[in-house]
């Protein structure tokens, strides 16, 4: 069930139906697309050892995806990826399902594994002040990396949406971004992200290398090529350590802490679910428990009866 790309075989005519179809119908980005591609491709290995492949679904029942899972958790996967894992199967078979390909869903009943209550981790606002105020050379490369991770934390972007904005998706005090799905929204800069943006555009020629045609607005150090995730995984970690933070920072963190410091500061909901890009309320919720906690530890260090409360419960 190895899912490298050295060992992993060409999917069949279903598969690659079914992927085209995320990308032209669904307008899945090609790292989601490549995560539903290794998820089946790592079913298709499982099913080899039954005689049994995804290029006949009519062949497949419950049985065949309850083992999967059973398999995936001998192997102590997480039940986050044991859930991920399922609900790529149940999209390809309801993909088959609409074009009638099959008649009965082979994980139609099963569900996902229970998922532990696992809450994002954020930085406090000190610690964010301190990585956006982290001492960087005011040299291209600290210009870019600097106005980097403003967006990141003072627009709340996933890394995804900051990597892939164009030189046109920013306009004065607002930016353009294609989230998920390729759904676009309007997102405000913050004043700090306007001057750290147009200082760094002052310098972003520096990166060309004769590439004048590159329209991304963060660019590479290399050969003038957009910005990847991986380098901007780089950066950040590298802000936060001259920021002289004590834990591992990644740019979604930052995401998070953008959230939660909104709702600390009396946001409302709806607003912070529009500025993420959240398409349901309840992925935004999450970080209402983050608040809360902080709240009732305040409750619990303020209030002169705060401490008498456990004792009082069972008069209730």
């Amino acid at each position: 069930m190895s899912s490298t790309d050295a060992n992993r075989n060409e999917p069949g005519e279903l598969v690659r139906g079914f992927l085209a179809y995320l990308e032209v119908e669904k307008g899945y980005s090609p790292a989601t697309i490549r995560s539903y591609s290794t998820d089946l491709d790592q079913f298709e290995e499982f099913l080899k050892g039954r005689k049994a492949t995804l290029e006949r679904p009519a062949r497949l029942n419950r049985d065949h995806v309850r083992a999967f899972l059973a398999e995936l958790h001998r192997r102590q996967l997480t039940k986050t990826s044991m859930g991920r894992k399922l609900s790529s199967l149940r999209a390809y078979f309801k993909y088959l399902l609409r074009h009638k390909l099959i008649t009965k869903d082979p994980a139609a009943g099963i569900r996902n594994p229970k998922q532990e209550k696992r809450h994002p981790q954020v930085l406090n606002v000190d610690q964010a002040v301190a990585l956006m105020e982290a001492h960087v050379d005011p040299d291209p490369e600290g210009l870019r990396d600097i106005a980097l991770a403003e967006l990141l934390y003072g627009s709340g972007l996933r890394i995804s949406e900051a990597i892939g904005l164009d030189l046109n998706d920013v306009d004065s005090d607002v930016i353009r971004v294609t989230g998920k799905g390729s759904k676009e929204r309007i997102v405000p800069l913050s004043d700090a992200a306007v001057e750290r943006i147009r200082r760094y555009m002052g310098q972003r020629h520096a990166f060309l290398h004769e590439n004048y045609a590159e329209q991304a607005l963060f660019l590479s150090s290399r050969a003038g090529k957009r910005l990847d995730r991986r380098q901007a995984n780089r950066i950040v970690a590298k802000l936060a350590k001259l920021a002289g933070l004590p834990k591992d920072v990644h740019p979604h963190m930052l995401r998070h802490s953008f959230a939660t410091h909104m709702l600390e500061a009396g946001a409302d909901l709806r607003s912070v679910q529009e500025l993420l890009g959240h398409e349901n309320l309840t992925t935004t919720q999450r970080y209402t428990h983050l608040d809360m906690q902080r709240i009732m530890q305040v409750y619990d260090h303020a209030h002169p009866l705060a401490g008498d409360r456990e004792k009082d419960t069972d008069k209730d």
